[in-house]
């Protein structure tokens, strides 16, 4: 670009933007990767030369070459409203929203009754974030991690990244899990090995999350539908056979469902920290409503219909005991199978391999989100095309997968009350900041300052009230391994209940907005 042309470009579109913009035709934003190799954005892109030959080369077949790089206002293709509503719905209309059910009694022991109240109660509550934060994608044009910098910092930003990079990870190994489960369960005299199915449903995964943004939207509008019929039919099968008083009461039931609690909010609060991901490329002017009511709408339809099916098959096993030993032989995957397979045959196993695939609509914003997480590390983490840490990010959850198939359970419940932890001191360092300190105006936010550390906060009020989240959530936490001082005073003293996420977002709550008043008063942002 000549220096004429970066004059005359207006005071609020960075060196960045303006290269970006006038090496790409409006609307239909085509050689994105030679735009962004022609950026002037102090990204070594050039030390991957090779690399960015062939994303150059793909790109002239619809595969996304963008990473975190802003989506301009110009750039953005998809206008419709909707768009959220089908993403949410077919990443939750999977076995592994009905994994989260089924821990309702295989590990706190609740009756459905019980369960069903948790689950619609968590869900309503930790969705909100989600939805919000959803809105944010398309007024700024950032992913969500990269906006994380304009409340953290750039240094201290670094370690929301870090966890949500083992999320991405950790769930893409307890999804595929569950899907090899139940790939297994379609036969019993023909077993497709555990490895094999991991592969398998890496495999699609990879292709639709290695094409980018808009074929993942795709593939997500349509993947729920045979799922979603599957599911009424296995209802279907189970109704007759649910039990709803199986359950405690007193303070033990009152500590189980605050732990099983902490576990649905796991899996909820989840996708805060991928959700600005998925709407950067919709209209700036778009209404903010319409986005946040489509996104919560499309999270809570499948994940408190499914989550309680889920709780419901497992009160099943006193009018089916067969059923109760495919559960303990094929745990989840063999808990659908007893209800499709067993009394459908051959049917009834076409429809658990579909079932079982469904797996890939939950995996496939995990990986894409990966990438793009994944880049904000660093300068030239952000030089790696995104396609190459799909494809690395991929072989590294396989191999894990495959060696923790065993524990299944055991690494689910972990990993979802972990995930509530953190990230609910990550929303509520995110909402604080944009309210109280930005006053809710996006004209607050000077979006093309993303990379510069000098225009970020300092990120030592965040870093404090992290902390001081984190002794929140030791104090509350209940897990097999540790129970805190204040989680053991609720239900049995040796089980305790979980309130660790309740009060990492109390602590955080309480201490960033003074930490952050003195951040901006002494560093001046």
């Amino acid at each position: 670009m000549a220096d004429a042309e970066r004059k005359s470009a207006s005071s609020s579109t960075s060196k960045v933007d303006v290269d970006l913009e006038k090496a790409a035709p409006r609307h239909e934003f085509v050689n994105e990767a030679q735009a962004l190799e022609d950026m002037h954005d102090n990204v070594p892109r050039d030390k991957f030369a090779k690399l960015w030959a062939i994303v150059t080369f793909l790109d002239k077949y619809g595969v996304e070459a963008r990473g975190i790089e802003r989506v301009l206002p110009d750039q953005r293709t998809q206008t419709s409203p909707l768009a959220p509503f089908w993403m949410w719905l077919a990443a939750n209309m999977t076995i592994s929203t009905f994994a989260i059910g089924v821990l309702a009694q295989s590990i706190f022991f609740l009756g459905l009754k019980e369960a069903a109240l948790t689950i619609i109660f968590f869900n309503l509550l930790c969705t909100l974030p989600v939805a919000y934060f959803s809105t944010w994608g398309a007024k700024l044009g950032l992913r969500q991690l990269t906006l994380s910098r304009f409340s953290f910092g750039y240094a201290t930003a670094q370690l929301p990244i870090v966890l949500n990079c083992i999320a991405c990870v950790g769930w893409s190994i307890v999804n595929s899990i569950v899907g090899a489960q139940t790939l297994r369960a379609v036969s019993t005299s023909h077993q497709i090995p555990t490895a094999a199915g991991i592969v398998v449903i890496a495999i699609l995964t990879i292709i639709v999350s290695f094409m980018g943004y808009r074929v993942v939207h795709l593939y997500e509008q349509y993947s729920w539908i045979p799922v979603v019929i599957i599911f009424f039919i296995y209802l279907g099968q189970i109704a007759r056979f649910t039990e709803s008083d199986f359950g405690g009461s007193g303070s033990v039931e009152a500590g189980n469902v605050l732990s099983f609690g902490a576990t649905v909010a796991g899996f909820a609060l989840g996708w805060t920290s991928l959700a600005a991901d998925y709407t950067v490329r919709m209209p700036e002017d778009m209404s903010s409503y319409k986005i946040f009511f489509w996104t919560y709408l499309g999270l809570n339809t499948p994940l408190i219909l499914v989550e309680t099916l889920g709780a419901a098959a497992m009160t099943t096993f006193a009018q089916k005991s067969t059923w109760e030993d495919a559960y303990n032989d094929n745990s989840v995957g063999g808990l659908l199978g007893a209800g499709l397979a067993g009394p459908m045959g051959g049917f009834g196993s076409f429809l658990l391999v579909l079932l079982a695939l469904s797996i890939v609509a939950n995996n496939i914003p995990n990986m894409y989100s990966l990438a793009l997480t994944f880049q904000n590390l660093h300068p030239y983490a952000q030089a790696i095309p995104r396609i190459v840490i799909v494809i690395i990010g991929s072989v590294v959850y396989i191999v894990l997968a495959i060696v923790g198939a065993s524990h299944f359970e055991e690494w689910l419940d972990t990993l979802l009350v972990i995930l509530s932890y953190w990230l609910a001191i990550f929303s509520t360092i995110l909402i604080e900041e944009h309210l109280i300190f930005r006053k809710g105006k996006w004209s607050n936010y000077v979006p093309d300052d993303f990379n510069n550390w000098r225009k970020l906060p300092l990120g030592v009020a965040s870093f404090l009230a992290l902390g001081c989240g984190v002794a929140g959530a030791v104090l509350g936490m209940a897990q097999v391994w540790y129970v805190g001082v204040i989680g053991r005073m609720i239900g049995d003293p040796e089980f305790g209940g979980d309130i660790g996420f309740e009060l990492a977002f109390a602590f955080t709550a309480v201490t960033y907005p003074p930490l952050r008043y003195l951040e901006k008063k002494w560093w001046g942002y």
